[in-house]
């Protein structure tokens, strides 16, 4: 089964509606987090329950101002990480490299 992340794919950068803001924090008030917890910046983009929200209100409202989000779809088996560049986001495997 593949893995679904949540993207932003405009410039601006990754944000969420108040609306799935709060539906998070209700579905996950049972789990503990540190006080400066922010579902923007904090929530895992492969998170279950921040995708089945995204997907109950549709994707065009999951978005907040300036953000317009996607989920994108990859192997399960890949180690992946969010890049971008202005806000807009992709997902990429992560490579080992030195110097």
């Amino acid at each position: 089964m593949p893995r679904q992340i949540v993207i932003n794919q405009c410039y601006g950068g990754f944000n969420l509606s108040e609306q799935v803001k709060t539906l998070y924090r209700q579905y996950t008030a049972d789990i503990p987090r540190p006080a400066h917890w922010y579902v923007d910046a904090d929530v895992c983009r492969d998170d279950d329950c921040l995708l089945r929200i995204i997907k109950e209100v549709g994707l065009d409202a999951a978005g907040g101002q300036f953000s317009k989000l996607k989920i994108v779809e990859i192997p399960e088996d890949v180690d992946w990480e969010i890049k971008e560049y202005d806000g807009v986001e992709w997902v990429a495997e992560k490579h080992r490299t030195w110097s």
